[in-house]
């Protein structure tokens, strides 16, 4: 097999090769399809998220082929095409798992963060916290990788804000591009929120439904029940809760942000609500790909070759996509 290996945080990845690994208990072997780029990859790249190990071969958005199975799984079966999301294995038994909590696991494994990823052309995957994605359903995986990470921690993200019906996203990456079609399929107003002067990303967002996009020092022309957010900034927290209704909530998205700075009461008072998101439960899987087939969601994806990974993440950094990129081995 080949994998694209990040030795030490901040250095670029490098092309090796392995031999197969077998599964072992409870494993499943894929040859992986496609496996989508997150922003996430790029914090574990820079070394910002104290959970993960090194060496590592990054990536949680992975679609693939069962190859083959570990004693005792009986699902998945050798032939099915699977997704493999960020979350890859919990314990089970903490506070937070018996009480279905399993997404703040106290022990928990993550996808290309300690646990080997899919920017390689096969990967190890707990048969358990693998979600169906068959063929039939998902024929282009490239553009089903998205689903796994941008598309599900936006669905928990937008499960969070609540039933409001006008939303505003502030960052519109891989993650807003998928949840304003899930939003707009049912009913809701979605205000777009973009760096200042990226005429490019608001044109993209007035195509998928936006009703308003503009820069994210802009009000928009009516107040928000819910804001979400998905840039990494935390100079976008006292925005957003300045563009939320009295009770309204505003949730951010990411695994990682920079420093909140300092804001007034004022902007929190009136029952307004600042709230994270922490990783997903299998239930949250389910429930998104459910809703993103119901809306016939589209992932706007650019394809790029396993080798050009590095690539792939600069273009990310830099913010020269709109849609998602994705790995294709």
């Amino acid at each position: 097999m080949k994998a694209m290996v990040l030795s030490k945080p901040g250095q670029p990845l490098s092309l090796i090769e392995r031999l197969l690994p077998p599964p072992g208990a409870g494993e499943v072997l894929l040859r992986i399809a496609a496996c989508g780029v997150c922003r996430t990859d790029l914090h574990v790249v820079d070394g910002e998220l104290p959970q993960a190990r090194y060496p590592i071969v990054p990536g949680h958005e992975i679609v693939g082929t069962v190859e083959a199975v570990g004693e005792g799984v009986a699902s998945p079966r050798v032939g099915e095409q699977v997704g493999v999301p960020w979350l890859g294995e919990t314990c089970g038994a903490c506070f937070y798992c018996l009480r279905g909590q399993e997404n703040l696991c106290d022990r928990p494994v993550f996808t290309g963060c300690n646990r080997d990823g899919g920017y390689a052309t096969h990967v190890l995957a707990g048969a358990a916290f693998c979600l169906p994605m068959p063929k039939s359903l998902y024929p282009d995986a490239a553009e089903a990788a998205p689903l796994l990470c941008a598309g599900l921690i936006g669905g928990r993200a937008l499960s969070l804000a609540g039933d409001g019906e006008r939303i505003g996203l502030y960052g519109f990456g891989a993650a807003a591009h998928l949840l304003i079609q899930v939003a707009t399929s049912q009913g809701r107003q979605v205000c777009a929120f973009t760096r200042e002067g990226d005429e490019e990303a608001q044109a993209f967002a007035r195509s998928l439904g936006a009703a308003w996009a503009g820069a994210s020092t802009q009000r928009p022309p009516f107040e928000l029940d819910a804001a979400i957010i998905f840039a990494t900034a935390g100079e976008l927290v006292p925005l957003a809760l300045r563009a939320v209704r009295k009770g309204g909530s505003v949730v951010c998205g990411g695994i990682h942000m920079s420093d909140i700075p300092s804001f007034p009461y004022r902007l929190l008072w009136e029952e307004r609500r600042l709230l994270s998101v922490a990783n997903l439960t299998r239930q949250d899987g389910h429930a998104f790909l459910a809703a993103a087939a119901s809306a016939h969601v589209v992932s706007h994806v650019r394809r790029y070759a396993l080798e050009r990974a590095n690539e792939a993440l600069d273009d990310l950094r830099h913010g020269a996509l709109q849609g998602a990129a994705v790995l294709i081995p």
